[in-house]
């Protein structure tokens, strides 16, 4: 594969970094538009490949896959660079937007505009389980998968990583029979020598992850080690891609730890929408009001714009480094039949993933009340019906009509949130 110049990375991946809105699903279009389809830095089948890669990881797979790309064409500072300016816009749009609503949340227009926007983000979670669903269910197995992975999250409460493990092991054994490896041509030194690699990758993970890590636990530093810690842990666990990030860090932001409530973590995600780059960028939201309220003695914006710095070090440096390790070994691994139906399986267990977080979304959203119900072995979540609130469902409606008519973005998301002002003001 033909390396590409740092500069012509630098801009192909900086235009992909400021037009990512949308979610996953529309950057993850975005990409193939680019470097599939203009750039013709990858075709199909290697893309896929990579997508199913990143969607097996922890993580937010969109970023990842940026990250891969990268390293692909100019190795692991191509990755660096790539992953970087993905991520970098829309954290300082974000981290901007979070200091706003800490200091102005609480005004009626504003949270007339918030109103609107958490409504619209229900229409556009729902587009993107559609998407993601039709690309990933190719039959009657897939969609097996799918459905017995929402079940699992949403009424068994099967933690997300044995989840994505149990579809890996299904897929794989699926395609046993056919698992024999296509030899290929390597791409780099690191995928010729991958195990040097991996040494160096493990170096850089404890001098940029795991020191840090052990410095603010040891020094006590109240929320930041607390931040630090708990986002550690959830880039190691929260397998399947940024929707299923999203809701083990929605459910434990709001009911474990109780930096946010769950309008809060629906209007982040609103904020998130709004901004180029990952959906993940959401937890930036979390983390600032982490901090922002649990200040220790320092400004609380100073201590929020740390914390929201401390959340986004610790979420995406796993994700270079999970990049990192595996990339070699799957462009050697990339003809493996058994391996694909494996990686297959878990992309389709993600639309279960993100079936439940859409359906955690929505009773939020549309109801002012949600209580759990036991039935046997499984707890559901069951709303309050009396607790409808006709003023989100109407803006829903709305926005789930324009968003299947190809209307953007940016007209959706101001529109929905100026019929939330004018709603909350006159309902």
């Amino acid at each position: 594969m033909t390396a590409v110049p740092f500069k012509e990375l630098f801009a192909v991946f900086g235009r992909i970094g400021l037009l990512s809105f949308g979610g996953p699903a529309g950057q993850i279009a975005l990409m193939h538009t680019v470097l599939v389809d203009e750039r013709k830095w990858l075709d199909e089948k290697r893309f896929l490949h990579a997508l199913n890669f990143c969607m097996l990881l922890p993580g937010p797979e969109a970023m990842q896959l940026a990250t891969y790309a990268g390293w692909l064409k100019r190795g692991v500072w191509g990755g660096i660079l790539a992953g970087t300016l993905f991520v970098l816009p829309g954290f300082a749009v974000l981290l901007a937007l979070s200091i706003i609503y800490a200091r102005f949340g609480n005004v009626p227009a504003v949270e007339g505009l918030l109103f609107g926007l958490k409504a619209a983000v229900l229409a556009i979670v729902f587009q993107a389980l559609v998407k993601v669903a039709r690309r990933a269910l190719k039959g009657w197995e897939s969609a097996a998968i799918a459905v017995a992975a929402f079940v699992a999250l949403a009424a068994l409460r099967l933690p997300f990583p044995l989840v994505i493990a149990l579809a890996g092991l299904a897929g794989w054994a699926q395609s046993q029979r056919n698992g024999q490896a296509e030899e290929i041509e390597p791409i780099s030194v690191e995928a010729r020598k991958p195990h040097g690699h991996v040494a160096g990758v493990f170096f850089w993970a404890i001098v940029l992850w795991l020191a840090p890590l052990a410095a603010l636990i040891m020094a006590a530093t109240g929320v930041f080690a607390e931040l630090a810690l708990y986002f550690s842990k959830a880039a190691v666990v929260t397998f399947g891609g940024a929707y299923a990030v999203l809701a083990y860090v929605g459910q434990q932001a709001v009911e474990v730890h109780g930096w946010l409530s769950p309008g809060e973590m629906l209007t982040g995600l609103g904020l998130a929408e709004t901004t180029p780059g990952p959906l993940i960028l959401v937890l930036v939201f979390v983390g600032f009001l982490g901090a922002f309220r649990d200040a220790g003695g320092l400004d609380p914006v100073l201590a929020g714009t740390f914390g929201a710095i401390v959340t986004a070090w610790f979420t995406f440096v796993p994700c270079f480094i999970w990049v990192f390790l595996g990339a070699p070994f799957m462009e050697r691994l990339r003809g493996n039949q058994a391996l694909s139906g494996a990686l297959a399986a878990i992309t389709a267990a993600v639309v279960g993933v993100i079936g439940n977080l859409s359906l955690w979304f929505a009773m939020h959203v549309l109801f002012g009340e949600v209580a759990p119900a036991r039935i046997g072995p499984a707890t559901i979540d069951v709303p309050m019906l009396a607790s409808f609130d006709w003023r989100a469902g109407l803006i829903a409606l709305a926005a789930s009509l324009a968003v299947w008519r190809g209307i953007g973005l940016a007209i959706l998301i101001p529109a929905a949130a100026l019929a939330g002002l004018f709603l909350l003001q006159t309902g």
